[in-house]
């Protein structure tokens, strides 16, 4: 999918939600936008493949509950024709799991961000860079990290060299100097050396929150760089080197 910003075309969006008053904020607030443009809305989820079908957007904003289709039943005929980021009332692990397992490339709860973060991540979604904050308490193991990694790569042959170096590092006899699973997963991915962004699209977290890891695990590993950290991380370093 071609950048917009670079194309220097607008993000097309269309908004699903059976909420007519929900519908007409979104449309207003992303409207609101000059690299945004709401270009349909739809009450459920059969209309939404309709408009879809018909007019592609770059970018599905899709509520979970519906009358008639609802957006989980849904979801794969949306995903096949575009990114669809779910933006609902539903928080429930099994409800993510599922939305996430039918192809959502993103998941946002109302209430749970602000109009900024709204905006940042359709524009990731809408870029190939999957969005799921950390809140939702979703994790993944390394396998199902490498397999979410390689559909990733799969869209950017950039990523193919970080993706064989992860593969290589993922494995049952890790260290893990104290760091939780999820500052495990970001080291692995610092170590296969990709990027801030590269990892938020990863692991399905925002940019911001990769760098907090990051800072976390700098102190765990007594490191104050990428390179001392990978050192440590691999086992390459110095005895008592930054302790």
């Amino acid at each position: 999918m071609p950048d917009q910003a670079l194309s220097g075309s607008r993000l097309r969006v269309l908004v699903v939600d059976d909420n007519p008053v929900v519908r007409a904020g979104l449309a207003a607030l992303l409207g609101a936008h000059p690299d945004i443009e709401v270009v349909a809305q739809a009450a459920n989820g059969e209309d939404a493949v309709t408009v879809a079908t018909a007019h592609p957007p770059d970018v599905v904003l899709l509520d979970v509950r519906m009358p008639g289709t609802d957006g989980i039943t849904a979801l794969p005929d949306l995903a096949r024709l575009a990114p669809v980021m779910m933006l609902t009332y539903s928080s429930e692990p099994e409800v993510v799991d599922e939305a996430l397992r039918r192809g959502a490339a993103g998941y946002l709860v109302h209430g749970e961000f602000t109009t900024t973060e709204l905006i940042t991540a359709v524009r990731d979604v809408g870029r190939g860079a999957p969005v799921l904050p950390d809140s939702l308490g979703v994790s993944y193991e390394p396998d199902e990290i490498s397999s979410h990694l390689q559909s990733v790569v799969g869209q950017s042959s950039r990523l193919r060299p970080a993706y064989g170096a992860l593969q290589r590092r993922l494995g049952p006899n890790q260290p893990d100097f104290g760091l939780s699973s999820r500052e495990a997963e970001v080291m692995d991915l610092i170590a296969a050396g990709m990027s801030n962004g590269q990892i938020a699209a990863a692991c399905f977290i925002s940019e911001k929150t990769v760098k907090n890891h990051i800072n976390r695990i700098f102190a765990k590993l007594h490191s104050s760089s990428r390179s001392e950290a990978i050192a440590h991380w691999l086992g390459t370093a110095r005895r008592g080197w930054g302790r």
